[in-house]
């Protein structure tokens, strides 16, 4: 199926998961640009338009934006951990609230927010930075799509595999099934796919979709 072809911009496009849908983006016919920091932006994957600034700072992710823009923004503290508390309101916090701020002066089209499973029994700083957001958007009333996972197995990120057997199990009990799936683990590739899946697909004008670990697995089959 043909899709129409989107300008896409991307905050956090040099890491993790950004890399990757930056060359799933434009591999599928979409105008792909990058805010990055310049220090970071020989870290773009080749085709993307890379954009100089502090994706941080609200006046530098506005000008970074276009009218009718889908923004993904994937900023956030790397192989985050309950020590990191400082880091996600050091630089999770303040870079969404950038790029809220930034959506709202522009009118863009679209906005994808990477959260976290909620509820969870840990990691609370970082549920509550990621919740921040969330409400954020809510206020701002976006049209947005919300995606949470809770990990993302992959290369350099691979040391829940050894909890899949738990989850088996847990996914089998009537008492553990939901808990067991809503914090449930996926892999890049459906991760990337989710994300893909949500910029060709987005919501009805001025609603928030929320896609949980289920619905990101599902976007790969």
């Amino acid at each position: 199926m043909m899709v129409q072809s989107l300008d896409v911009l991307i905050t956090g496009g040099t890491g993790y998961v950004g890399r990757q849908l930056i060359t799933e983006l434009l591999a599928r016919g979409h105008r792909v640009r990058a805010l990055a920091r310049p220090s970071s932006v020989h870290r773009v994957p080749l085709g993307a338009s890379v954009v100089a600034g502090d994706p941080l700072d609200a006046d530098s992710v506005t000008a970074a934006v276009k009218p009718g823009d889908s923004i993904v923004h994937l900023v956030g503290t790397p192989h985050p951990s309950p020590a990191k508390a400082k880091e996600f309101q050091q630089v999770d916090l303040p870079s969404i609230r950038a790029t809220v701020t930034a959506a709202q002066r522009v009118k863009v089209f679209h906005l994808i927010y990477v959260s976290v499973a909620q509820p969870a029994p840990v990691m609370r700083a970082y549920l509550e930075v990621r919740a921040a957001g969330e409400a954020m958007i809510r206020e701002a009333q976006l049209t947005a799509t919300i995606l949470r996972p809770w990990y993302i197995l992959g290369p350099g990120h691979r040391w829940p595999v050894v909890l899949l057997p738990i989850y088996k199990i847990m996914e089998l009990l009537p008492s553990t099934h939901a808990s067991a799936q809503r914090l449930g683990l996926v892999t890049i590739h459906q991760m990337v796919q989710a994300l893909v899946r949500a910029v060709e697909d987005p919501p009805t004008q001025d609603t928030i979709r929320t896609v949980d670990v289920p619905g990101i697995r599902s976007a790969s089959q």
